[in-house]
């Protein structure tokens, strides 16, 4: 016996369409448009793929991108996107768990004598080799806490902070790797800008993006509105227009229209 499946016609969404959550305690309210023409850094286009896999990145986590909570950068059209997170959020997320119970972060150097050595803070001696990073997380309740340990050679470009400032670059990238692993909730999926080689060494901005309120255009003249004279309907007309009325009003062509859409993604 044969079955007969209809299938509701599916309108696509615009990229003008907003999403909204909360972030920081704030409403947020993010289009595909706002990350392509305003939020995107790089000099390349941003596909709409990546733009809503950067949207569900900062739904999901709460991160505010106008704040510079996120970014998402792309250099060559070849190359994906790239999405790190703002100065600090690791830490910022981990100290507002009550789990969290202190850290300590530093360099590893190899020494003169040709000992290693991990030195808590980012001080290295004249004579002294950096070879890489460490640091650890307290969590209460758990017996040891957590410890991370990374080269120098794995991240370093050699440009930019890594060559003027080493030290405090690789520290950076031991303490967001022990965060990710003591608090995989609060820090899943996200990255810094120092632990990603392709992006380390461009320079962010970090001032806040205000975008702009939308207000109605304020008209030179009064404007004079003619209301038509209301048409008589016939009573079959009323009985094939009343339901599609009631479509029209909750669902108008501009979201697709007769169907629902789960704005903001079917695209």
């Amino acid at each position: 016996m044969a079955v007969n499946n209809s299938l509701a016609k599916t309108s696509k969404a615009s990229t003008s369409d907003k999403i909204s959550f909360i972030a920081n305690n704030e409403e947020v309210k993010l289009s595909i448009d706002d990350i392509r023409n305003t939020l995107a850094n790089g000099n390349s286009e941003i596909t709409i793929k990546e733009a809503v896999m950067f949207m569900t990145l900062c739904r999901y986590q709460h991160l505010n991108p106008f704040l510079r909570d996120a970014y998402l950068i792309k250099y060559g059209n070849d190359k994906p996107a790239t999405m790190v997170v703002g100065k600090d959020v690791l830490l910022k997320r981990a100290m507002r768990s009550d789990k969290f119970g202190g850290l300590t972060a530093g360099v590893i150097v190899l020494t003169a004598n040709g000992d290693l050595k991990e030195r808590e803070g980012t001080f290295v001696l004249d004579g002294e080799q950096l070879v890489g990073g460490w640091a650890k997380v307290v969590v209460n309740g758990y017996a040891s806490p957590f410890y991370a340990s990374v080269s120098l050679k794995e991240y370093s470009t050699g440009q930019s902070n890594w060559k003027s400032k080493p030290s405090t670059m690789i520290r950076k990238v031991a303490l967001a790797q022990a965060l990710r692993e003591a608090f995989p909730e609060e820090a899943c999926a996200l990255y810094e800008q120092e632990e990603i080689k392709e992006v380390s060494d461009i320079v962010l901005d970090t001032t806040p993006v205000s975008i702009p309120s939308e207000s109605p255009v304020e008209a030179s003249e009064p404007i004079k509105v003619i209301e038509p004279e209301p048409e008589v309907e016939t009573p079959t007309e009323v009985k094939q227009s009343g339901q599609a009325g009631i479509d029209d009003i909750m669902f108008p062509e501009s979201l697709g229209g007769n169907g629902k859409s789960d704005l903001p993604f079917e695209l």
